[in-house]
């Protein structure tokens, strides 16, 4: 019988296996640079994020919407407006746009009320010769430790020098060698990289 946990495996390593045939890039020897992730204010729209949308005087036309999955919401008067990959202030204006058809100077205040979408796009993940295969939520400031830890740290059949870090760069995938042993063992802190959402760490088993 397939396990969750079996599942779970078999999934990270399609996801890794897809990228390494997306890539087909070598591991690189500097250091990943460390940008912090965007900030939230050029956040954009995604399938099921849940909107608040206030139109200024207008009650009746004030409503709470879903995205839905062909990325439009639906607004009285309105009707349907493209949502998925828009910012809140973009598409407050582009309904702002459309309804000056039936209201005089709208003023139209969008707001993400649960960014849904968000949730997968900024997550990180272990996989391999863990305790706990994850995938969990960023935090902004966590390193490879940090997410070492999170998933039970590593099994008695890691190759711990020989973990990897996948990182989307520039729409490539670069490869940066994680040396595990040495900062748990010998507190060398060089390869403790700071994270940014998407990221990948794999920990390969030993060879027997």
């Amino acid at each position: 019988m397939i396990t969750i946990k079996k599942l779970f495996r078999n999934a990270g390593l399609m996801l890794l296996s897809i990228m390494l045939v997306a890539c087909g890039s070598n591991v690189v020897k500097e250091k990943p640079e460390y940008q912090p992730p965007e900030n939230t204010d050029a956040y954009k729209i995604g399938v099921a994020d849940a909107l608040a949308i206030n139109v200024w005087r207008n009650e009746e036309l004030s409503v709470a919407v879903p995205v839905r999955p062909d990325g439009k919401i639906s607004m009285p008067l309105v009707g349907d407006v493209i949502a998925a990959g828009q910012t809140a202030e973009s598409l407050s204006e582009r309904i702002s746009e459309e309804l000056t058809t039936y209201i005089r100077n709208p003023q139209v205040t969008v707001i993400v009320t649960n960014p849904s979408s968000a949730d997968f796009q900024r997550r990180i993940r272990i996989t391999g010769a863990v305790n706990g295969q994850l995938s969990m939520p960023y935090r902004d400031g966590m390193t490879v430790l940090d997410l070492v830890l999170q998933a039970g740290g590593l099994s008695e059949f890691a190759s711990a020098n020989k973990a990897k870090l996948y990182r989307k760069v520039d729409d490539k995938v670069k490869i940066y060698p994680i040396y595990l042993d040495d900062i748990l063992n010998k507190g060398k802190l060089d390869s403790n990289y700071p994270l940014l959402p998407s990221d990948i760490v794999t920990v390969p088993e030993r060879a027997f």
